[in-house]
């Protein structure tokens, strides 16, 4: 059964591309838009058995949340319920390290937070909004390199780490940019953010479901 929701969740995450030409009412949409990541928290929570899968469960969650929240409310509020999807990941992964975690893994972890802080910070062309955006892309950058620490599939949880940060520093590039807010531009925004929450999922779930720290790589 959890299958068939997880199906469902993709089809609802790239079938949400479709609405933008539909010139649905806004509640509609911004439903369309939460259903995908909100059908991906419910596969997490139909597999959860201990509170790894809750943790996840509770990432999805607040990454729906995010989601309904930007439409509603604005960019600041959105990214606070993103900021807590980020930071409740980092337990997840840091509970769940990586077995013999070398120099070379924790100095790619820390490249990786500093590369994608010290990018959004440079992105903004408001540079007084740059600190504020610098302090969400920390958050963001940890969850990023704590993946990387996890025991979870780098294949998976760590690709969709990246793809999500990369999403997000494609908005901070977009915002301002009058030249950069294209179809194009939201279709990568929309399709690494949805598609690296998928891969987050997904190899979590599978990992908890019997991989062992040795195997999940």
């Amino acid at each position: 059964m959890s299958r068939i929701v997880l199906y469902a969740a993709v089809f609802a995450g790239v079938s949400y591309i479709g609405s933008w030409f539909l010139g649905l009412p806004p509640a509609l949409g911004t439903t369309w838009k939460g259903a995908g990541v909100g059908l991906l928290a419910v596969y997490a929570a139909m597999n959860a058995k201990t509170l790894d899968g809750w943790l996840l469960t509770a990432v999805m969650a607040f990454g729906t949340l995010g989601d309904v929240l930007l439409e509603t409310h604005g960019l600041i509020i959105g990214a606070l319920a993103f900021l807590a999807g980020h930071l409740t990941a980092i337990w997840l992964y840091l509970k769940n390290r990586r077995p013999g975690l070398s120099t070379r893994d924790l100095a790619v972890a820390a490249a990786l937070f500093a590369a994608i802080t010290g990018v959004a910070y440079l992105l903004p062309p408001d540079r007084a909004g740059a600190a504020g955006i610098a302090l969400y892309a920390a958050g963001l950058a940890a969850m990023t390199g704590a993946a990387f620490l996890s025991r979870f599939p780098r294949a998976l949880v760590f690709a969709g780490a990246a793809m999500f940060a990369v999403s997000d520093l494609l908005i901070f590039l977009r915002t301002g940019r009058p030249a950069l807010d294209t179809f194009p531009t939201g279709l990568a925004v929309w399709g690494l953010y949805f598609g690296g929450q998928t891969l987050i999922a997904v190899g979590v779930v599978r990992a908890l479901g019997g991989g062992s720290p040795q195997r999940a790589r």
